[in-house]
């Protein structure tokens, strides 16, 4: 059996723009990942809201995605392949960053999965940087991420370099989801099915071939 860590956000963790509810375990793309791949993977969900890439929130606090890695890591060893879906929440206003440092935020958190010994046979688990889809038409968060949906268009090329420079693969969500304009930051669940399904196929690409 092959494992599959997916470390994201709050979509990842299922967030539900029009109830502001958590998506059904089924429903969330991590799930959808796990049933499109079958019995002979095990896909770990560890998706958090407000989640960022390397940055301390200094509102919301625990948040750094670089602070609980290498922990999450070691938990759940043996790991085949991480998924790196985050970027969305370093958009905010508060952080004041480019597109070009959050990516770079992001290839920390690649860095920090290429050197651990938490693969089988104490390797390095395969890494997939996935850029998140821009912001959408930003309602009640639109004072939040002021400036963010421009800087959020520049993720596909700025992710791009990163996975490039650091050998690992790469996919662009905006090629497949975009993000509800109910509030222009999480996904509908449609995108949850379509994005879960997408990435299934490039896991198998990367385990199977």
């Amino acid at each position: 059996m092959k494992t599959i860590l997916c470390y994201g956000d709050s979509n990842t963790w299922g967030w539900n723009p029009a109830t502001l509810d958590r998506y059904a375990a089924g429903e969330r793309w991590p799930g959808v990942l796990g049933e499109a791949l079958g019995a002979k993977y095990r896909v770990i969900e560890e998706g958090l809201p407000g989640r960022t890439t390397v940055w301390d929130d200094p509102i919301e606090g625990y948040k750094s995605g670089k602070a609980y890695l290498i922990p999450c890591l070691e938990s759940h060893k043996p790991i085949d392949l991480v998924l790196i879906v985050l970027g969305t929440n370093d958009l905010k206003m508060r952080f004041s960053l480019s597109a070009f440092d959050i990516a770079n935020g992001a290839g920390v958190l690649v860095d920090i999965v290429q050197r651990s010994e938490t693969g089988p046979g104490g390797e390095a688990p395969k890494v997939l940087l996935i850029a998140p889809p821009p912001l959408g038409k930003l309602t009640d968060f639109a004072d939040m991420f002021t400036g963010g949906a421009a800087k959020s268009r520049k993720f596909p090329e700025q992710y791009r370099r990163v996975a490039d420079e650091l050998g690992c693969a790469f996919m662009d969500a905006s090629l497949v989801i975009t993000s509800s304009d109910i509030d222009g930051v999480h996904l509908e669940l449609r995108a949850h099915r379509k994005l879960g399904e997408a990435v299934a196929k490039r896991v198998r690409e990367m385990l199977e071939y």
